[in-house]
């Protein structure tokens, strides 16, 4: 790792901590996919605030589950998908942008709806860790 991307690495972690911690407050931005960017950001610059992030009372457990386990809870994926579709129809509302531009952000939105829904909702037998003992 080139020591010179560090601080830069680090800067970004606590803007996607910051992204999220405020999508936890507004219906419209998301937070698990931002506390996955800082996770990941702290991972390259910081071992003191990657471990502060993924042991975190509130956000680490989905940070757990998803590294761990690849596993999106029902409760987030609903909350994930009512939003996109939320903000989409709104942008087709009210939004005077052109019409390859919806279509463009639609199929984005299409894309994320498929790849939160075609993950596992819950730690099965099969996820669990060689000797099937759970993670606490």
């Amino acid at each position: 790792m080139d020591r010179t991307l560090k601080p830069l690495f680090f800067l970004l972690g606590w803007l996607f901590f910051t992204l999220g911690l405020i999508g936890a407050f507004l219906p419209v931005l998301p937070t698990t996919p931002f506390m996955l960017l800082a996770l990941c950001m702290f991972a390259r610059s910081s071992a003191r605030f990657h471990r502060w992030l993924y042991q975190h009372r509130t956000f680490g457990p989905p940070l757990q589950m998803w590294r761990e386990h690849r596993v999106i809870p029902v409760r987030a994926k609903l909350l994930s998908v009512s939003m996109m579709s939320l903000s989409f129809t709104y942008m087709i509302i009210y939004s005077p942008i052109p019409l390859w531009a919806h279509v463009a952000v639609g199929l984005l939105m299409a894309y994320g709806a498929w790849f939160v829904l075609s993950r596992k909702s819950r730690i099965t037998q099969q996820t669990l860790p060689l000797g099937g003992e759970t993670v606490s």
